[in-house]
């Protein structure tokens, strides 16, 4: 694990990148309560036939609950494909409180599936971003980041000199993770939102360059991984790669079910592999983490904007996603464009997440979907402050054994 302290507030003049700062969030996680106790809590309802989840995610201020406080902050960084990520947070009890946040698009991967590099324009967006992050670093008292990137990076063939000019021009060490490691932190990240139940489950994450899904056994404080696959389609490598006319509505559909017979031929070594679990006799869960089912649960919703507090959490009829995925996928461009919560950024890419998300469902026909607006920046965070804890732990242990020796 690349853990890093942030970057060296004694730094020279460098290259000043302008833009707006990106989204900024201040927000509190809370562990979920145990399922023993959710039997007694009321489901809050919500509207089209979808629920939130029983487990709650607001927690009061640590300060008037008595719990303790902490001064020090953990810090995680995701660098994907399309997005550039930043989390601060401190702990707060058996939980953490977000202090800073940062969300940019960057669209480190445009164009990388044809030339398998990446681009000047898509590099000097990103350094933009990641110089805000540096100053965010910088300006909040973090003893332990961990910085990652994800597939841009592990593709292109100039990812490890980008890499080292990252740390170059913003202090930052970005950790080029494996696509298993990938899965592993999502899950670690969103977890705790699955629903109840004891047959397996399945927990997702739609990238702009990969696609993760990871078969889980839940019990104990993390889910036990039964297996996982990584295929390098996500929202931009997939809609790079699969071309098509945006002209009439039939053009636009034979693109999306092209799209459709691309992603499940890739699925189909995993899908055999899971036969035996989809159809067992118990319930099957589903819970996707990315950018794709926020934004169509936000639809499902009807929300003017997209607001968190009522997607994060949120279980919602699968088919309900199947019905907006193929409305979507028959609107023209500009028409998509006009929609709430999907915009300019993702009216382009979002075709591409729908076929994904349709072939999930395809081999893991899970009734329901939990939507989770969490995922691997949180999976870091609560790795960091997991490790650091032990570590004070056995460090107080050490000095207890040596007072008692003297």
């Amino acid at each position: 694990m690349a853990d890093n302290p942030p970057p060296d507030i004694q730094r020279g003049p460098g290259n000043k990148r302008g833009g707006k700062s990106g989204k900024v969030a201040d927000f509190r996680y809370k562990r979920p309560v145990r399922p023993d106790q959710r039997k007694n809590e009321t489901r809050a309802a919500a509207p089209n036939g979808a629920r939130k989840s029983p487990s709650p995610e607001r927690s009061a201020d640590p300060a008037k609950a008595g719990a303790p406080q902490y001064r020090q902050a953990y810090a995680a960084l995701d660098l994907g494909t399309n997005n550039c990520r930043l989390l601060i947070a401190r702990p707060s009890g058996e939980n953490f409180t977000v202090i800073d946040a940062f969300s940019r698009v960057v669209r480190l991967g445009e164009g990388l599936a044809a030339s398998g590099r990446l681009s000047d324009e898509a590099m000097e967006r990103t350094l933009a971003a990641l110089q805000v992050c540096a100053e965010k670093l910088r300006r909040r008292n973090v003893r332990l980041a961990r910085s990652v990137a994800t597939e841009a990076c592990r593709r292109a063939a100039n990812g490890p000199k980008f890499i080292e000019r990252v740390k170059r021009e913003t202090g930052i060490v970005l950790d080029i993770i494996s696509a298993q490691e990938e899965a592993r932190l999502a899950v670690l990240g969103c977890h705790v939102l699955l629903e109840d139940g004891t047959g397996p489950a399945i927990i997702f994450d739609i990238g702009g360059g990969s696609t993760e899904l990871v078969l889980v056994e839940a019990g104990g404080p993390v889910p036990r991984i039964l297996d996982w696959l990584s295929v390098p389609w996500g929202v931009v490598s997939l809609t790079d790669t699969v071309p098509g006319s945006d002209d009439s509505e039939e053009s636009r559909v034979e693109r999306y079910r092209q799209m459709r017979r691309t992603v499940s031929r890739s699925f189909e070594p995993f899908a055999e592999r899971i036969a035996d679990y989809a159809g067992g006799s118990e319930p099957i869960r589903l819970l996707g983490t990315s950018g794709t089912v926020t934004t169509l649960a936000s639809l499902h919703l009807e929300l003017p904007q997209y607001d968190r507090r009522m997607v994060d959490g949120l279980i919602l009829p699968s088919q309900a996603m199947r019905d907006i995925s193929a409305r979507l996928s028959r609107m023209a461009e500009g028409e998509r464009r006009q929609l709430p919560c999907i915009g300019d950024d993702r009216a382009n890419l979002v075709i591409a997440g729908c076929a994904i998300l349709e072939s999930i469902l395809d081999i893991w026909p899970a009734e329901q979907l939990g939507v989770a607006d969490r995922g691997i920046r949180e999976g870091i965070l609560r790795s960091l402050i997991a490790a650091d804890a032990e570590g004070e732990r056995s460090r107080a242990a050490l000095q207890r054994m040596r007072e008692q020796d003297v």
